[in-house]
């Protein structure tokens, strides 16, 4: 069980970083939050194994929280016919 804050990206959208309440944005690297620009806080809630989420699986999410301090949701694949080979 962690409490999160949820963070939208304001430079590329529809990616958010998760990371747990107590550490902030310490341990996520210069260089990821410099691609990221601008945070906007999002949501904060907690989390927990049974927790669902849109778009991972909440263990997994906590597991990145544990080891590198931050979770890093990317955008939806883009899924369009004229960028399929074939």
């Amino acid at each position: 069980m962690s409490q999160v804050i949820v963070y939208k990206s304001a430079k590329v959208a529809d990616m958010y970083l998760f990371v747990d309440e107590n550490d902030g944005l310490e341990r996520v690297p210069a260089a990821l939050l410099q691609r990221l620009g601008k945070l906007i806080e999002a949501l904060r809630f907690e989390l927990t194994p049974e927790r669902a989420l849109s778009r991972a699986e909440a263990p997994t999410v906590l597991a990145a929280l544990a080891a590198q301090g931050f979770y890093l949701q990317l955008p939806p694949a883009i899924d369009a016919p004229e960028l399929r080979h074939g």
